[in-house]
C-alpha cells in the first residue's frame, strides 16, 4: 500500500476522528486539583484502550501523581528507525468560568470566520495534537496492517502542574523509553498555514515571595503615614525590575549566558511568514513592550524575561476594608535563552529583592520551585531535514525552522536522561487561546496534523 492510500484513509475516517477527540475532550482531567483525580486516571484508561484497539501494547503506569501511559508497537528490525511520541492528557484550570462563551468540557463544532474549529478545554493544549499522531497511526496500521517502524508512546498527565513524577519516571523506566528521536506535538505554527519545526526553547524559572510586615492587618487610620505598608513596598521592588528606558530587565547579571542570534538566522525569521501585527492583536495589543531594540520575534524567542505572574495581599473581599496588611505575596517566572543557569539567576533575583528591603520587612521564598534551562535542537540531522520535506509538502508551503517562546522542559529531559534529540512538530495557530477561556484547535489543523504525521512517518523511515 502507498502513503497516498494512508492519506485517503486519513480523510475518509475524518469525522470518526473527530468523535474520538471529542469523547477525550469531555473528560475533565485537570492535573493541578486534586479534585479531578479520578478524571485524570479516565483520561489514561481512555488512552490505554484507544492505542490497544489499533494493535499497540499500552498500559497505564501508576507514579506518585497522575498516571503515565506507555505502549509499544512495530517490529523489532534495527535498519528500521524508532521513534518514541510524547504528548500530555492533562488540561488547565478553566477559570474564570464565567468568561466561557460553551461549557469548557462540553466541546464541539463552530464555525468562525476563519473556518471550522473544535472549542473546548484541552483541544489544542494537548489532547488535538497529541491524537493527531494517534490517529495517524490508526490509519497507517488500517491501510497495511502495520506501523512503518518501531514506535514507543508517552504520554504524561502532570504536564500542567508542573511534571512532579516524570523525571523520576524518566529515570527508572530509561531504558524502556529510549529511542533514536523523540517526537513533540505540543507546540505551534508559527503563522497560519506555514508548517513549523521549533529549532530552540526557552528554559524556565518559577519563585515566589512574601514581604512580611507589621506582625498583624493594621487599622488604616490608626498607622497610616507612620506604618510600613507591604503592598507598598512590594509595588517598589517589582517596579525596579525593570528598566522603563530600554525594556530591559534590571536585575544585575540578569543577561549572562545569553547569545546574539546569528545573522543568518535572523534573516530567515524575517522570511518565515510571521505577521507581526496579527500576533500582537491577537492579543488586544496596539504595539509590543519589551525591549527596545529587538523585533517581535527576538523578543519572543532568543531574549529572556521575568514577569510577574501574580500580586496579592490585604482585603480583596466586596466593599472596603481599612488595613495595612501584614503581608504581600508575588509570583514569578523568568523564561530563559542560551546559557542561562537558573540556579544562578535564583540567587540574584533574590539578591535584587533584599538588597531593596526597608527596615521592618522581611522575605521569606519558596524553597519548592524548580528551574529548567533552554533547548536548542539539533536541526542537522537527516531527520529534521526529511520531516521539512514531509510537512511542505502536506502544507503547500516551504517549513520552516522557528524558535518558541514556550517552555517545554521534556525536550531537555529527552536528551539528558535519554540521550535522544526530540524534534517539535505542532499545528496550533496563535489564537487558539491556550490555558485561557474559549480554547480552541482548528479542524483543518487537526486534518493536516493526522496527514502530516503519516507524511512525517513515511519521510523518517525513507531518509
Amino acid at each position: 500500500m502507498s502513503l497516498n492510500d494512508v492519506l485517503d484513509r486519513i480523510d475518509t475516517d475524518l469525522d470518526a476522528a473527530t468523535q474520538r477527540l471529542m469523547d477525550l475532550l469531555r473528560i475533565q482531567s485537570i492535573s493541578t486539583d486534586p479534585a479531578y483525580k479520578e478524571d485524570c486516571d479516565k483520561a489514561a484508561d481512555w488512552l490505554v484502550a484507544d492505542l490497544r484497539s489499533i494493535g499497540i501494547d499500552a498500559e497505564k503506569r501508576v507514579t506518585p501523581g497522575h498516571p503515565m501511559v506507555v505502549g509499544h508497537v512495530g517490529p523489532q528490525d534495527d535498519s528500521l528507525p524508532h521513534v518514541l511520541f510524547y504528548g500530555h492528557y492533562d488540561v488547565q484550570p478553566v477559570d474564570p468560568l464565567d468568561l466561557w462563551n460553551t461549557p469548557p468540557f462540553e466541546p464541539q463544532l463552530e464555525e468562525t470566520a476563519r473556518g471550522t474549529v473544535i472549542r473546548g478545554r484541552g483541544a489544542s493544549d494537548d489532547k488535538g495534537q497529541l491524537m493527531t499522531f494517534v490517529e495517524a497511526c490508526r490509519a497507517w496500521q488500517a491501510v497495511n496492517g502495520s506501523l512503518p517502524c518501531r514506535i514507543t508512546f508517552f504520554f504524561e498527565g502532570e504536564e500542567e502542574s508542573g511534571s512532579p513524577s516524570l523525571v523520576p519516571f524518566m529515570e527508572q523506566h530509561a531504558a524502556e523509553l529510549k529511542a533514536d528521536l523523540a517526537l513533540i506535538c505540543d507546540t505551534s505554527m508559527v503563522s497560519r498555514g506555514v508548517p513549523s519545526i521549533s529549532s530552540q526553547l526557552r528554559g524556565m524559572l518559577k519563585d515566589e515571595f512574601t514581604l512580611i510586615g507589621p506582625r498583624i492587618d493594621l487599622h488604616s487610620g490608626h498607622y497610616g503615614g507612620p506604618g510600613l505598608n507591604p503592598l507598598r513596598e512590594l509595588s517598589r521592588i517589582v517596579a525596579s525590575f525593570y528598566d522603563e528606558d530600554s525594556g530591559k530587565v534590571a536585575v544585575d547579571g540578569f543577561y549572562e549566558g545569553v547569545h546574539e542570534v546569528p545573522e543568518e538566522q535572523l534573516r530567515q525569521w524575517e522570511g518565515c511568514g510571521f505577521e507581526e501585527r496579527d500576533y500582537l492583536s491577537n492579543a488586544g495589543y496596539t504595539q509590543a513592550h519589551g525591549e527596545k531594540d529587538r523585533t517581535v520575534l527576538e523578543q519572543q524567542w532568543a531574549r529572556p524575561t521575568l514577569e510577574v505572574n501574580g500580586l496579592w495581599g490585604g482585603y480583596n473581599g466586596a466593599g472596603s476594608k481599612t488595613v495595612i496588611p501584614s503581608e504581600a505575596h508575588c509570583k514569578i517566572t523568568c523564561r530563559l535563552v542560551g546559557d542561562m543557569d537558573p540556579d544562578a539567576l535564583r540567587l540574584k533575583i533574590r539578591k535584587h529583592v533584599e538588597d531593596r528591603l526597608k527596615p521592618d520587612t522581611q522575605v521569606k521564598w519558596d524553597n519548592d520551585l524548580e528551574g529548567s534551562r533552554a533547548s536548542v535542537m539539533n536541526i542537522s540531522r537527516p531527520e529534521f531535514e526529511a520531516a521539512r520535506g514531509a510537512l511542505s509538502d502536506e502544507w503547500n508551503r516551504e517549513a520552516v525552522f522557528c524558535g518558541m517562546g514556550g517552555s517545554i522542559p521534556i525536550a531537555g529531559f529527552f536528551k539528558s536522561i535519554l540521550g535522544m534529540d526530540a524534534m517539535l512538530i505542532g499545528f496550533a495557530n496563535e489564537d487558539d487561546a491556550i490555558h485561557s477561556p474559549n480554547e480552541k484547535y482548528d479542524l483543518e489543523s487537526f486534518h493536516k496534523g493526522i496527514r502530516s504525521w503519516a507524511r512525517v512517518l513515511d519521510a523518517l523511515t525513507k531518509k
